[in-house]
């Protein structure tokens, strides 16, 4: 499945169906007076927020939503019949944006969440409303309103606990899958991950978090290179942020540097966000070593997914964190 984080599409509410105009007529009733039925109102254009959807695929090859036209009113009192709903099912932490004005609908983030973008139009009223005592025959009802049309962006920002950053071949991929279950593709060249990854990690008896794989960053990415910007939107919402940095840099404070900066480019206020760095692919390095040649922040430690090494010291840091 391709994994869609943008798309646009039309939304087109019901008209609501015209008022009736007609009269009561019944064997010695002469004079049985109006009884026009109102219209039905036009059916909304909802979206909704599911858990079972990861990206806005369907979303995407699916542009135009219409809603159903409310019937029109009847004879007898009758009122037509409302108009369809449509409902369109987003993953949960899709944002929806006016795409005129660019203004924020609505931020669906839990399941079940929802919002009308574009409202049914009002169904019109019978000429029964008119009878007065100066117009005992009214001979008029009101026509249905148009529904809403919009335009409306959906933009998807993954929901994850804690988010993995680093350049690319950093070994994020590797530490989701050994930490969860999830099955990201992993492979010995750059660039390997061109999708947000996500994996539950589960550790104690009943404790887990979500752990997010975002692509690899390169200097000038919040300018669109390498992958660009495209996946950085998605460690807004993430409230951890952990760095790794490949034990074989050479020059692992510029690495760092060039993380926090090509962040700092995109949105200040993810520098804000708790940090934890460390060392990855430490597979047969000792401590001593790698305290003496690569360490250059207090708090930083080294991890090995390969041989699981201090994975466990990891979990327990961004629980107490959590």
């Amino acid at each position: 499945m391709n994994f869609v984080d943008f798309t646009e599409i039309q939304v087109q509410a019901g008209k609501g169906g015209d008022g009736c105009v007609s009269f009561h007529r019944e064997k010695y009733i002469p004079k049985g007076g109006p009884d026009g039925g109102d219209g039905g109102d036009g059916g909304h254009v909802i979206v909704r927020a599911t858990t079972q959807l990861h990206t806005l695929q369907d979303v995407r090859y699916h542009k135009k939503y219409h809603a159903g036209n409310g019937k029109p009113g009847q004879g007898n009192n009758r009122s037509g019949q409302k108009g369809k709903h449509v409902v369109i099912r987003v993953p949960a932490g899709t944002l929806i944006k006016d795409a005129v004005s660019h203004e924020l609908i609505a931020d669906l983030v839990e399941e079940g969440q929802e919002v009308i973008v574009a409202r049914g139009g009002s169904g019109g009223w019978g000429n029964q409303h008119f009878a007065s005592s100066v117009n005992r025959v009214p001979r008029h009802a009101n026509p249905g309103t148009a529904g809403e049309f919009k335009k409306i962006e959906l933009e998807l920002k993954v929901l994850a606990d804690v988010g993995l950053v680093g350049f690319p071949n950093a070994g994020k991929s590797t530490l989701l899958s050994v930490l969860s279950a999830a099955k990201p593709k992993i492979a010995d060249y750059p660039f390997t991950t061109l999708v947000p990854n996500l994996g539950i990690v589960k550790y104690g008896e009943y404790q887990s978090f979500v752990m997010a794989d975002i692509p690899g960053l390169i200097r000038g990415a919040h300018e669109g290179k390498g992958l660009g910007d495209r996946f950085l939107r998605h460690i807004e919402r993430t409230r951890v942020l952990v760095f790794l940095i490949d034990i074989h840099d050479e020059k692992p404070e510029v690495s760092y540097q060039t993380l926090l900066d090509e962040l700092k480019a995109f949105d200040p206020q993810l520098l804000e966000k708790k940090q934890i760095v460390v060392f990855s692919k430490c597979d047969h390095e000792t401590e001593e070593k790698m305290a003496a040649d690569k360490r250059f922040l207090d708090d930083m430690f080294t991890i090995s997914s390969i041989t699981k090494r201090n994975l466990n010291t990891l979990i327990h840091q961004i629980d107490n964190i959590l």
